[in-house]
């Protein structure tokens, strides 16, 4: 069998530090991969004069899994977000965001087990018809939802439960209110549910799901929405179990895969040997997942549990007193 190769793209502030934690840890753990490294964010606007290069996207293109630090997007005019572009370059439609609680960290509960998806590339996030009048007091932006959006990303939850052996889906929308948008996208929903009578089909109104998600968020299992709610509450559902350090993301499209860290580059801890790697190495657990590798997934994934579960060399932000090499090593030990 020929050797899987990643294309990884480090990126910014701590994102160097916790991709090189990583890239040890798959190799302890003998997934034998090849790697092509690439630059994207403010480090590749320094060397190459762009966010994204030419280069970095043809080795997307050609290796078809990146794994990817947090990269800084300029705050400002002419900037757009590098996400959303790697999003609709290779059309990575679902956004596939896991949270598990793990003992030992400062968590408000205990037995979370939620996977958001999220569609990624329509609505309201997508950023389509923004303009603001010429005396700044007027801004309008346009949300467009499309049938064959909402099937596809539906269609992929129910897909991906079935895969994981999960057994309810949460439709989360706002059709009351936003009743041609989500209107649709709640009907197209429901259409789908019914070709998996197998799996438990409940749909809740957004603002509910919130208060849901925070008195009660054992009740929930699968979540599939729209981008602008699953952008939100991906972020809340990180929050039940520690927060985005905890939190990996992955980006899927038909024939091409990105698989993040989903928290920011933490430029003022950058190069210091304080980051938590772990939202990056739960991102690679995904990857491994994804590429039908899922006896090193889980050999990782006992390895984190048992660490942060012990307090063994932990990060700062998981109540210990070490940094990015020390954790490291705590895990490479155990594989």
């Amino acid at each position: 069998m020929a050797k899987q190769t990643i294309t990884v793209i480090p990126g910014d502030g701590i994102g160097p530090d916790i991709i090189d934690a990583t890239i040890k840890v798959l190799d302890k753990a003998g997934c034998n991969f090849d790697y092509e490294y690439a630059d994207a964010g403010l480090v590749a606007l320094e060397k190459h004069g762009e966010l994204v290069p030419e280069e970095t996207l043809s080795l997307i293109k050609k290796n078809k899994i990146t794994l990817k630090g947090p990269l800084t997007t300029p705050v400002g005019e002419g900037f757009t977000s590098i996400n959303v572009t790697l999003r609709k370059q290779f059309q990575l439609y679902a956004n596939v965001r896991p949270v598990l609680s793990f003992k030992g960290t400062k968590a408000r509960y205990e037995n979370i087990d939620i996977i958001t998806i999220r569609e990624n590339t329509e609505g309201m996030y997508s950023g389509l018809g923004q303009t603001l009048s010429d005396d700044g007091e007027e801004a309008e932006a346009k949300s467009i939802i499309t049938r064959e959006g909402a099937e596809r990303i539906v269609t992929f939850a129910y897909e991906t439960a079935r895969k994981e052996g999960r057994k309810k889906i949460t439709a989360v929308h706002k059709a009351n209110i936003l009743k041609s948008t989500s209107g649709l996208f709640l009907k197209v929903a429901r259409e789908v549910a019914q070709r998996y009578p197998d799996i438990e089909s409940t749909e809740m109104i957004v603002d509910n799901c919130c208060m849901q998600l925070v008195m009660n968020p054992e009740q929930f299992d699968m979540i599939v929405t729209t981008n602008l709610f699953g952008d939100i509450l991906s972020d809340l559902c990180a929050g039940l179990v520690g927060g985005l350090g905890m939190a990996p993301g992955a980006n899927i499209g038909s024939d091409c895969a990105i698989f993040e860290a989903v928290h920011g580059s933490a430029p003022d801890i950058a190069g210091k040997n304080l980051a938590n790697p772990t939202s990056v190495i739960l991102a690679a657990i995904q990857m491994l997942e994804y590429l039908d590798m899922g006896d090193k997934a889980n050999n990782i994934r006992k390895a984190i549990t048992d660490v942060i579960e012990s307090g063994d060399r932990t990060t700062r932000d998981l109540g210990g007193s070490h940094g990015t090499s020390d954790f490291t090593q705590a895990l490479l030990e155990r594989l």
